[in-house]
């Protein structure tokens, strides 16, 4: 099984940093004045698109102001608290066993003293964030999660790794926040009268009895039209009801693509650490671009 965010953006910046000193041997093997052409434009480009990511990043983060829960607005919001398992009993860790609202683990198995994965995985269970006014629901499906709550064991031939968000951690959070139900719930007057009517046809009885103006046993059209008219009305009774209850807060991945980012980390520290890597990643695109310019007016005018 393999985990979901296992292409995280640090696991990709770290997985192209392995992949461009890969390329770099296979130069040196090749020793191809074409091949090394291919090389170095492969890892310009890869490390140019990576700069994007880790620079849009780091741009999210840093110009998305922090909200109070209680009173943040509908969209993409930054928010910190403490997170609490969603009832009364935390998630609890498949391997070691921690109280905890989120978990990812990786397990490997040694075979000539070399770690080879045996499965993968990480919880998709909603839980709580917390501040001092209000509560909202985290849906972690698609969020990319950075945590230092890191635990790695080893158990005979066996390997095992567990990142965790635990109990109470002070969280950090980057996502789309909406209000399901009360004021903003999605109500379908017409379908709501249409589905009141129908309930209604299923006890003719109590509908003659409220309907049958004229006690002919029949519901003609004006009264069918009166019984029409009560629906309505009913259907407005409720769904005013429904209108005036407090909504449930609840924080997701973006619908139009946007970083969704969980962490118990600072944000300045996330912050210094998507800069980092858009410095190094920078760095290795011009050169690399440079260097493949410069190679280029060499076979050119050999």
């Amino acid at each position: 099984m393999i985990s979901r965010d296992w292409l995280s953006q640090r696991f990709a910046n770290q997985l192209a940093s392995a992949g461009h000193v890969g390329l770099l041997l296979l130069g040196f093997e090749l020793k191809s004045g074409p091949g090394w052409l291919v090389i170095l434009a492969v890892i310009a480009l890869t490390s140019a698109i990576l700069w994007g990511a880790n620079y849009r990043r780091s741009r999210a983060i840093a110009d998305t102001p922090t909200s109070r829960i209680g009173s943040a607005h509908q969209g993409y919001v930054e928010l910190i608290g403490k997170a609490r398992p969603f009832g009364d009993t935390p998630l609890i860790a498949p391997h070691s066993r921690t109280a905890c609202v989120w978990y990812r683990f990786r397990i490997e198995e040694r075979h000539d003293n070399k770690w080879r994965s045996r499965g993968e995985g990480r919880s998709d269970a909603s839980f709580r964030l917390q501040d001092s006014s209000g509560t909202v629901l985290v849906d972690p499906e698609r969020a990319e999660v950075v945590t230092d709550h890191k635990r790695r064991w080893v158990d005979g031939n066996m390997r095992y790794t567990e990142w965790l968000l635990i109990v109470d951690a002070r969280v950090y959070a980057l996502g789309e926040f909406t209000t399901v139900g009360g004021g903003n719930a999605e109500l379908d007057h017409r379908a709501d009268v249409g589905g009141l009517l129908e309930d209604w046809k299923r006890d003719p009885h109590t509908l003659r009895a409220r309907f049958d103006l004229d006690g002919d046993g029949e519901i003609d059209l004006r009264e069918w039209d009166l019984a029409r008219r009560a629906a309505q009305r009913e259907v407005l009774r409720r769904h005013a009801d429904i209108r005036s209850q407090p909504g449930n807060h609840v924080l997701r991945a973006p619908r139009d693509g946007r970083l969704f980012v969980l962490s118990n980390l600072d944000p300045g520290l996330l912050i210094a650490r998507y800069r980092r890597w858009t410095a190094i990643q920078l760095g290795i695109a011009l050169t690399a671009g440079i260097a493949c310019l410069v190679l280029m007016f060499r076979v050119s005018a050999a």
